[in-house]
């Protein structure tokens, strides 16, 4: 099996000496660019199959670079590298689709399970199998697998089963009435169910469960999910 590609967008040579490196020895088959017109102009001739866009570049800036990457290819993966201080671009970059963001300094350990994810949501997708994401998770549909950076999130029945009602209805005020007839398949139960089994997606996916940004009450209603892709 030929070895992934991975296209580093990146003008600070030490770091692209490291990860260059690095991403060798895991396998990967590891192409760079120092500015923003050289890797559009890889991305197009080599066909990576994910890549690592630096924000801050010379030249083509990028941003810019990620708006015509999506012009051409709405599918390949592209992680956007970002300094502390750079919210704004971070979340204009996932705004114009880039898959997921990684902080400057970032841990190997960190990027490598960031870079592992995006390439197996691409794998299962080429494969048919739907793949959910919001934040840092992952939800392979019909394997019952939900990731959280990179790691396994054990999940029972149940809990999978209202997670995946979430997915299916998102921005949308989901009231316990429609969880328990959907999920449960009665009329009646003790509403303190539900929201105990909503406490444990957010104890299990939610960066602060306390301050919840995906799983959100709707006082008096019920809850409404809100796919976001940033934490």
């Amino acid at each position: 099996m030929a070895s992934e590609r991975v296209l580093l967008i990146e003008d600070d040579a030490s770091i692209v000496a490291g990860l260059e490196l690095n991403l060798a020895l895991e396998g990967y088959e590891v192409l760079t660019a120092s500015d923003g017109r050289t890797g559009l102009r890889l991305a197009q001739e080599k066909r990576p199959d994910v890549i690592l866009l630096d924000l801050m570049l010379p030249g083509v800036n990028g941003l810019e670079v990620l708006r015509q990457l999506r012009k051409r290819d709405a599918e390949v993966p592209v992680l956007i590298l970002t300094a502390l201080g750079e919210e704004h671009d971070r979340v204009l970059g996932l705004q114009l689709g880039a898959d997921d963001y990684i902080s400057k300094p970032f841990s190997l350990g960190e990027l490598r399970a960031r870079l592992n994810a995006a390439l197996r949501r691409k794998r299962l997708q080429a494969a048919g199998r739907p793949v959910e994401t919001f934040g840092h998770v992952e939800v392979d549909l019909q394997g019952y697998k939900v990731r959280r950076k990179g790691k396994d999130v054990p999940m029972t029945a149940r809990e999978f089963s209202v997670l995946a009602y979430f997915l299916h209805h998102p921005e949308q005020v989901i009231t316990r009435e429609m969880l328990l007839q959907a999920v449960w398949k009665v009329e009646f139960l003790s509403q303190r169910t539900i929201d105990n089994f909503v406490a444990r997606l957010r104890a299990k996916l939610e960066p602060d469960p306390d301050r919840p940004r995906f799983f959100l009450t709707v006082r008096g209603v019920g809850y409404r999910f809100e796919p976001r892709q940033e934490e």
